[in-house]
């Protein structure tokens, strides 16, 4: 099983990809270790996630999201009212 999952940044940012450890992969964007958007962009929480049957879906899924504009991604997650 994959995850699609959507983190908020400490300057509102959103970072958007896949996992099979939700929990591990924050812990991993937290350390600085989870790439490179998000070590200079710190992160707050997990504020999404989606669970996908397999990798191709998940990534398909995170590819449809990262197209999507700011406040779609926001209403996805509940930011907007």
């Amino acid at each position: 099983m994959y995850f699609l999952y959507i983190l908020e940044c400490k300057n509102g940012s959103l970072y958007t990809g896949i996992t099979t450890d939700v929990d591990r992969r924050f812990a991993e964007h937290k350390s600085g270790a989870g790439g490179r958007y998000t070590r200079s962009h710190e992160v707050l929480r997990v504020a999404y996630t989606e669970r996908c049957p397999d990798r191709s879906s998940a990534l398909r899924r995170e590819a449809e999201i990262k197209r999507w504009p700011r406040e779609k991604k926001r209403g996805l997650i509940g930011l907007v009212k």
